[in-house]
């Protein structure tokens, strides 16, 4: 089975361009499964498996209390998984048990107001390089709604400050051109031209943008940290991580009346469904402000 997996994979990355952390994803859910196989069935090869154990997996993931997001993901990775041993007449159809979805928690997005964006802001500022670098990175986040992976990604090649503009590359390496504000450009100028270099003398990594203490590109985990720690600071009360700034991006375009198509396009969404995800958060911010005047009064 674990060969098997090592093909898909393999599989995976050259023939469906997915980004490296959704490969990692897939590779990690469809382990935990053959893994589960092997611990209760002593299956060790795609003949040996039985339809119903794909529902039994999920009543063991029912029992972990998962989020259904978490179900959903899993559970996903793992049909592709079964179609492509189908497809390479590994398992028969009789082998194949389809099991639904779990339905999504209709959960909307942690979104900032105005005051916490700015109060996470400064929160960056300081005087070292490590501070100015951080304040680039709140800029970006929020004032062009990078993914996380977007951000650490970035190269110095990708900017262009007298265009303002930068090239980034999305899910599946699709490359997408988001302009930059005024704020950005001067934070982009101060860390590229004199503080990166300030971090570390000794970059190990010469194309990266944003990098770390150790000259090394700056990590998924470090980010996480880094905003937590910042959120902490700003006195922010909400649970925070890096997409927050980008679902607070969306949805104060939105609140401004900017076209949902051109926020689609700056998002690097491929659905228009996903961006009108936003329009609710939209408005469920409004009502909520209507809410908290009405009970002043």
């Amino acid at each position: 089975m674990k060969r098997a997996l090592k093909e898909y994979i393999y599989y995976l990355k050259v023939n469906k361009n997915l980004s490296k952390n959704t490969i990692e994803a897939y590779n990690r859910d469809i382990l935990d499964y053959i893994e589960f196989l092997e611990k209760q069935y002593n299956v060790t090869k795609p003949k040996d498996i039985e339809g119903e154990y794909l529902k039994r997996y999920l009543d063991k993931l029912v029992r972990a209390h998962l989020k259904k997001s978490s179900e959903r993901r899993k559970l996903s990775a793992i049909n592709s998984f079964i179609d492509y041993l189908y497809k390479e007449e590994r398992i028969s159809n009789e082998q194949i048990t389809r099991v639904k979805s779990p339905k999504m928690e209709k959960r909307l997005p942690v979104v900032l107001t105005i005051n916490e964006v700015n109060a996470l802001i400064e929160a960056s500022k300081g005087d070292k390089p490590l501070d100015y670098r951080n304040y680039c990175m709140m800029e970006l986040l929020y004032g062009s709604g990078l993914r996380i992976s977007e951000l650490i990604n970035l190269n110095i090649g990708d900017i262009h400050l007298n265009n303002k503009l930068i090239n980034v590359f999305g899910k599946g390496s699709k490359e997408r051109i988001v302009p930059l504000n005024q704020e950005s450009i001067k934070a982009l100028q101060a860390y590229v031209l004199t503080y990166r270099v300030l971090i570390n003398p000794k970059i190990k990594d010469m194309d990266a943008l944003f990098i770390n203490r150790n000259g090394e590109r700056i990590s998924r985990v470090g980010v996480f940290k880094l905003i937590k720690e910042l959120g902490l600071k700003a006195g922010i009360q909400k649970e925070i991580s890096p997409h927050t700034l980008r679902h607070t991006f969306a949805t104060h375009l939105l609140e401004g009346g900017a076209d949902i198509m051109a926020v689609k396009e700056l998002l690097g969404h491929e659905d228009i469904s996903t961006t009108e995800f936003y329009t609710h958060v939209s408005k469920k911010t409004i009502f909520d402000k209507y809410d908290e005047i009405e009970n002043k009064e």
